[in-house]
């Protein structure tokens, strides 16, 4: 027979019904005559019982089973007694009492349990990702994203959007992360890349008069990794032609409503708030803030400025430097001189040479820096912090970016030690406003923010040859809790504003014909107005899971090495295949 109904679907309405159910043996109990079964697939476990008054063939076979054995078995849905329903699964008011047992595959003992939150080596899970991948609460996490990305597709098609495949196989055009190259095989020594996005087929798209088009599509990178991060992910690619930057994100708005109360359970109201890229980094060092909670930055650059504490009064008196600082609410009796140290050290991971502080106690301020600074200078600090008695106030001074990045990482890592976020909240905002333009000092030239084909603001185009770092982009980030789900622009659509823009980046015309000719070619012949955005399918679902890695919400991923230790990728080639595609390894 085959099977009728999964494991984890059976409930009381089925009670009387004979079922055939199929899975894995999560465990067995032999308690003498009978035997109970509990037999799991991707739905959930539900409980057998093998009587031996009832079928002794069947009992002989419930006998012999072990872990992770598949089985598949008969029985009728018959109702729990009640001193023996099992309130921690949906199925735990019925059992199946079997009625024939089959052994289909027999099983080695596994490597670890097969059962949520084991506390398993990482590495030992994803060498064996087809047994992790049984385990209850990855199922969940899989399942979870495929309702995701089909909730995305059914928005998108409701609103008039066409899913379109674009090339996996594309021409290297190095503006940004490391491409992965492909050689090929009947053009020697020419190589592909693999798409890090498809922004330029995109644009292609809106030109050939699609419209409206989104992809569920795997982009490359070759990049050094992280918890969030893997050189393959997915994205949840859009473009609009004949919109503004409301119209974008209004649809986005819509499509982040509709998954969030049906994957989440939670209505979000829109619209979002959107806040200006500089008030970001102002309030809180990072152009993806995570506005669950307070400690918000502070500017006390001009308390500094001529003060006797010279090492920030030197700072302060540069261009392009700032004294800022965080107030910790009851941070006196939270904060060890200890914790005060390794904050020290962590600020310096992100730059900062240094970090300096002051406990407001109840008849004194308590700090190194106390004694060089005036009782003016210190009743100032305390006002424009809004500190009080039992506050920690921590400061750092450096170069802007500097004091950005460390402050803006600190007071995340103080909101989780001191346990300040309500992780029940989903807070979403826009960031607005971008600067089109950074500065490399490496490089010595200006790079683009997001890509070299976001449209700068109107009113700012003036400044591309006058004050290029003063340029703002028609740019938006989606943020949810501190982390970028996805981001995009409005794009430059003629050829004119594209050149000035390569220009700017420090391409010459024959470079930036060279290698986005082609779309620059196309922009002749009469191109829509547009824009778009890509999400991290991997990170929304990671939120959504609450898991600490989007490695949890991937099938199979890398690890840091960029490698996949179940099948051992990469690995090494036959010679023959390396000389059929001209290429000679050297050691």
């Amino acid at each position: 027979m085959k099977r009728t109904i999964m494991c984890g679907q059976l409930n009381s309405k089925n009670i009387g019904e004979t079922v055939v159910i199929q899975g894995w043996v999560a465990k067995t109990r032999d308690l003498g005559g009978v035997i109970f079964i509990d037999v799991r697939d991707r739905e959930g476990i539900v409980q057998a019982v093998a009587n031996e008054n009832l079928d002794k063939d069947s009992f002989k076979v419930a006998e012999s089973l072990a872990r992770e054995y598949v089985v598949q078995i008969t029985g009728e849905v018959k109702p729990r007694s009640s001193e023996t329903i099992n309130k921690n699964i949906p199925t735990g008011e019925i059992e199946v009492i079997a009625t024939n047992v089959v052994l289909l595959n027999k099983a080695e003992t596994p490597p670890f349990e097969i059962e949520a939150d084991i506390d398993t080596n990482e590495q030992v899970r994803l060498k064996y990702r087809y047994l992790d991948l049984r385990r209850p609460d990855m199922q969940k996490n899989i399942i979870m994203r495929h309702k995701i990305a089909k909730i995305a597709r059914d928005y998108f098609d409701e609103n008039g959007f066409l899913e379109i495949e674009t090339p996996m196989l594309t021409k290297s055009t190095p503006e940004g992360a490391r491409d992965y190259l492909v050689p090929s095989r009947v053009n020697p020594g020419h190589f592909y890349a693999l798409p890090q996005s498809p922004q330029l087929y995109k644009q292609l798209l809106m030109l050939s008069g699609m419209d409206r088009y989104f992809q569920i599509v795997r982009c490359f990178r070759d990049e050094d990794l992280r918890a969030d991060r893997q050189p393959e992910f997915t994205q949840m690619d859009l473009e609009m032609s004949f919109v503004d930057q409301d119209d974008v994100i209004s649809i986005n708005e819509g499509l982040i409503a509709r998954v969030m109360k049906e994957v989440a359970g939670v209505e979000v109201k829109t619209p979002f708030v959107r806040m200006p890229y500089n008030v970001a980094m102002q309030k809180y060092g990072s152009d993806k803030p995570d506005t669950r909670f307070g400690m918000e930055l502070v500017d006390t650059s001009d308390v500094f400025l001529g003060s006797g504490f010279k090492t920030f009064s030197d700072i302060v008196s540069k261009v392009g430097s700032s004294a800022r600082a965080i107030c910790v609410k009851g941070g006196v009796d939270k904060l060890s001189r200890r914790d005060l140290d390794a904050l020290t050290d962590f600020v310096k991971i992100y730059g900062a040479k240094g970090m300096a502080w002051i406990n407001v106690c109840e008849d004194e301020l308590k700090s190194p820096i106390a004694k060089f600074l005036t009782k003016q200078e210190t009743d100032a600090l305390l006002s424009k912090t809004e500190a009080e008695v039992g506050d920690t106030i921590l400061f750092v001074a450096d170069k802007n970016k500097v004091v950005f990045d460390s402050l803006g990482a600190l007071r995340c890592e103080l909101a989780t030690r001191l346990n300040l976020i309500d992780k029940s909240l989903y807070n979403f905002l826009w960031v607005v406003d971008f600067p089109l333009l950074e500065y490399d000092d490496t490089e010595k030239r200006y790079t683009a923010k997001h890509h070299p084909f976001t449209a700068p603001n109107d009113s700012d185009i003036s400044l591309m040859e006058t004050n290029p770092g003063e340029v703002r982009a028609k740019a938006y980030d989606i943020i949810l809790n501190g982390n970028e789900l996805g981001g995009g622009s409005l794009r430059i659509y003629n050829t004119e504003l594209q050149e000035k823009m390569f220009k700017l980046l420090g391409f010459t015309t024959d470079e930036a014909w060279a290698r986005f000719g082609f779309l620059m070619e196309a922009f002749k012949y009469g191109t829509p107005p547009h824009g778009g955005m890509a999400y991290g399918l991997d990170r929304f679902a990671m939120i959504l899971a609450g898991a600490d890695s989007i490695r949890d919400v991937i099938a199979f991923p890398k690890v840091q090495t960029a490698s996949e230790v179940m099948s051992n990728a990469p690995n090494v080639v036959d010679i023959k295949q390396l000389e059929e595609l001209h290429i000679k390894v050297v050691e």
